[in-house]
């Protein structure tokens, strides 16, 4: 039985939508976690290009098909790309009109490509789709979807998961985790994992 102010910070957690680590028990490549973020559609970013104020707009919005608009470059795709490295090319754009000019890509909401993001499915109280981040484990995904519903059968949740272009599943036990507070059930996520956790039978 865990202890109760264990038990109360988990709760606290939640109920906070506060960010908790956990052990990485869970098979997760370090340089896929580590690589640099991908921009993707429904992201939003600032562009800022230095000593031009009227060529910088604060607030950016990838469209669905992946481009963005700025002054003077009505369309240039930004998804599948680095922020720097789109800021690279949009000063490239930029030099038949500005002599050397400097830009900033920064992101302000994060979205991401498909497999820059952790999915949960099921019997979560709000599932969605969650752009990852460096070190996100399985409580922190929990606390993004504000846990389980009572109809949830946390215990039989599953993560499927592709290492090395096969898909793998790893069995968590949420009801665990989120209220027993057994934090040794908390996983390493990785980009492009599913969570989906099942109904009840009863």
């Amino acid at each position: 039985m865990l202890r109760p102010r264990l038990l109360a910070a988990v709760f606290a957690a939640l109920a906070l939508a506060a960010c908790s680590g956990g052990p990485p028990n869970a098979p997760v490549s370090r340089a896929v976690a580590n690589s640099p973020y991908i921009i993707g559609p429904g992201d939003e970013l600032s562009v800022f290009v230095y000593q031009s104020p009227q060529l910088s707009l604060p607030d950016v919005a990838v469209r669905p098909d992946g481009r963005i608009s700025l002054p003077l470059i009505p369309d240039i795709v930004a998804a599948g790309k680095t922020p720097t490295q789109l800021a690279s090319e949009i000063e490239g754009r930029l030099q038949k009109y500005v002599r050397d000019p400097n830009v900033s890509v920064i992101m302000r909401g994060f979205i991401g490509p498909p497999n820059r993001q952790v999915r949960v499915i099921g019997e979560a109280t709000d599932p969605a789709a969650i752009p990852y981040r460096e070190g996100m484990t399985l409580l922190d995904v929990m606390i993004a979807t504000k846990g389980l519903t009572r109809y949830a059968a946390g215990n039989r949740a599953v993560i499927v998961r592709n290492i090395g272009g096969k898909e793998e599943t790893i069995h968590v036990h949420l009801s665990d985790l989120i209220k027993d507070g057994d934090v040794d059930q908390d996983v390493a996520m990785a980009p492009g994992d599913t969570l989906i956790i099942p109904e009840s039978y009863f």
